[in-house]
């Protein structure tokens, strides 16, 4: 057990080494909702007559807000016993404070104050009329958006006087702008109406906040300034039952920002599972999306797919798996993918963003009786960004129809993210875009976290990680071998059934030998990870369990890896019925080139210094 640890830790820094990508630490669905409080705190003077800035901090850290406007502050007032009463109440709520003096009182000040999660980029303060009292403005600034609190004068001459001022702070800035506070008004008064022409009100005015043991006004408000407001879509508003800690309610709403447009898309698409007249699409998002192909042989006269469940768009989720069908053989297709976020998706009410489109891409399926085609089958990358860039630079030159990794290509993930990552990595290092990829799986994919979860990044033909297609006349044999060791062994815990797995291959071996496709193809090429013939290890499995029903079958050759060595075995030198070539692996990677020309089949194995280990005619 020693020597594993050792082993696996002294591989591992070797891939580190050698430059492996490390995969992104990004939680997804990216969602930037803001959840913003106003309230008026009375100095901290509950109805209970209870002067409690530590319950008044509880109820703000209780509500989860990320920035708190608050009204009838003291600081350092014989009132309040000389303290600072809007820090006392931040180091309860564990907030940033800023305060804003509107005057002197009681031998210290009164004003109105911010607390927020995050410290401000800056800081204003603007002087509001008041007759009865001074007003002030207090503003600050963060990276995305602008707060700003205030509590308005009593009369509404003052108020009236109040809103050019808010308009023009506000308009200094090229960022969402919200307004909060007590503004002493009520929904039908003219100030309201006043504000409403440039300000979007974000709170339900139904809600009564005022007083708050029997509440029967509204008069605190949370609004949005209408210029900056397009990318900013509000999905809810509550009164919070808050009935003793002040003569006010807090009010508080939260908003989601949308996201810029060019941040949508997590990547570009890749193509899956190409042929019966289809092609797959793929791509994620960063956001909840919906989203479809336009597609069409010009870009001009284009049609549409999505993807339905039970009639429904399939827009619940970042993953978006389009089937395109209908296509036809041998014709160029033109695609570009569409997508909306979905800000606020409620039953009877949903708020999108803009429609954002890739650029266009181009792909052709063969047809159905094609001779000729390249494949280019690599393996063991281990995420060795080294090889990676090498096998796509040699993609780029080769110009395969299409592209197989065979396995340890996309090991141990842990996250969705760190699977989506490394796949859409490949995916654009290969141009998967407009070259059909087939991801078979080795056994690093199905170990770690999320590994169980990867396949959905995948369209397999016919649903499973192992199955059978067509390339033309050529038909094409997937088998996934699972893993190297017995599903007994210590380290799996008892999650794994491997035997199970192989023994439904069998039966789908079986059943494909009679197939129509298989019968009539004029070449058959089988792909599996682990080598049937030709493992190093002693446990062989696949080869006990399929090994039977694989020697009647007229394959013309396995490509196989894992073993990380090169080799090629002509047919019965180690009871092979058909050749075997095993890929090289890190330190000796090797590509595989199998190209068809009229009935002639050949493969060719190179290094990545361009050298020739292997050509054959099969």
């Amino acid at each position: 057990m020693k020597k594993l640890f050792r082993a696996t830790a002294l591989w591992g820094a070797c891939l580190w080494a050698m430059g492996s990508s490390p995969a992104l630490a990004q939680t997804l669905p990216e969602q930037h909702d803001l959840k913003i409080l106003t309230y008026n705190i009375r100095h901290g003077q509950g109805l209970d007559g209870r002067t409690d800035y530590v319950r008044i901090g509880s109820i703000l850290k209780k509500s989860g807000a990320d920035v708190v406007a608050v009204q009838e502050v003291d600081s350092v007032t014989n009132r309040s016993g000389g303290q600072d009463v809007l820090r006392r109440v931040a180091d309860e709520a564990l907030m940033y404070p800023v305060f804003a003096r509107s005057m002197s009182f009681d031998g210290g000040a009164y004003g109105v104050g911010l607390l927020a999660k995050e410290k401000p980029l800056s800081v204003k303060r603007v002087p509001l009329p008041g007759a009865e009292e001074p007003r002030v403005l207090l503003v600050a600034e963060f990276r995305d958006y602008c707060v700003a609190c205030t509590h308005l004068s009593l009369t509404p001459a003052d108020q009236w006087a109040s809103v050019p001022i808010l308009k023009q702070v506000a308009a200094a800035y090229d960022k969402p702008f919200f307004l909060a506070g007590d503004w002493n008004a009520q929904p039908t008064d003219s100030t309201l109406k006043l504000i409403q022409r440039d300000f979007k009100l974000l709170n339900n005015t139904k809600k009564l906040t005022f007083p708050a043991d029997k509440p029967d006004q509204t008069i605190d408000y949370v609004a949005l300034w209408r210029p900056t407001a397009r990318r900013v879509v509000a999905r809810g508003s509550r009164v919070i039952s808050e009935e003793k800690a002040s003569d006010h309610r807090p009010v508080e709403v939260t908003v989601r920002f949308l996201q810029p447009n060019e941040n949508v898309f997590y990547a570009p698409p890749y193509l899956q599972n190409p042929g019966n007249g289809g092609v797959t699409v793929m791509c994620q998002t960063r956001v909840i999306a919906h989203t479809w192909v336009e597609y069409g042989t010009d870009t001009l006269h284009l049609q549409r797919a999505q993807t339905l469940v039970g009639g429904q768009a399939a827009c619940h989720d970042i993953e978006h798996k389009i089937r395109l069908n209908g296509l036809q053989d041998g014709q160029t297709y033109y695609y570009r993918v569409c997508a909306r976020e979905i800000a606020d998706y409620q039953s009877y009410s949903k708020t999108f963003g803009d429609t954002v489109r890739s650029r266009f891409y181009r792909f052709k399926l063969p047809a159905a009786d094609q001779t000729d085609f390249k494949v280019m089958v690599m393996n063991d990358l281990h995420l060795v960004s080294r090889d990676e860039e090498a096998m796509a630079r040699i993609a780029r030159e080769e110009k395969p129809d299409f592209i197989c990794f065979n396995g340890d290509c996309l090991p141990e993930p842990s996250t969705r993210e760190e699977a989506m990552y490394n796949i859409n990595r490949l995916a654009k290092r290969f141009d998967g875009a407009q070259v059909p990829l087939f991801f078979i799986r080795g056994n690093h994919e199905i170990r770690n976290a999320y590994s169980a979860g990867m396949p959905s990044l995948f369209d397999y033909p016919g649903g499973h990680s192992y199955g059978a297609f067509s390339w033309g006349d050529t038909r094409f044999v997937i088998l996934d071998c699972g893993e190297d060791k017995p599903d007994d062994h210590w380290v799996y815990y008892g999650l794994n059934d491997f035997r199970g797995f192989r023994e439904e291959q069998l039966a789908f071996l079986q059943q494909e030998f009679k197939e129509k496709a298989f019968r009539r193809a004029s070449r058959r090429v089988l792909l599996c990870h682990i080598p049937l013939w030709g493992n190093e290890d002693k446990y062989n499995p696949c080869q006990d369990m399929w090994g039977g029903a694989l020697k009647r079958a007229p394959f013309d050759v396995e490509l196989s890896a894992h073993t990380h060595r090169f080799v090629y075995h002509p047919a019965g030198t180690i009871g092979n019925p058909f050749p075997v070539c095993v890929g090289g692996g890190p330190g000796a990677a090797t590509y595989m080139l199998l190209q068809k020309q009229g009935k002639k089949l050949h493969l060719t194995v190179k290094n990545l210094q361009g050298e020739v280990l292997r050509q054959v005619d099969l």
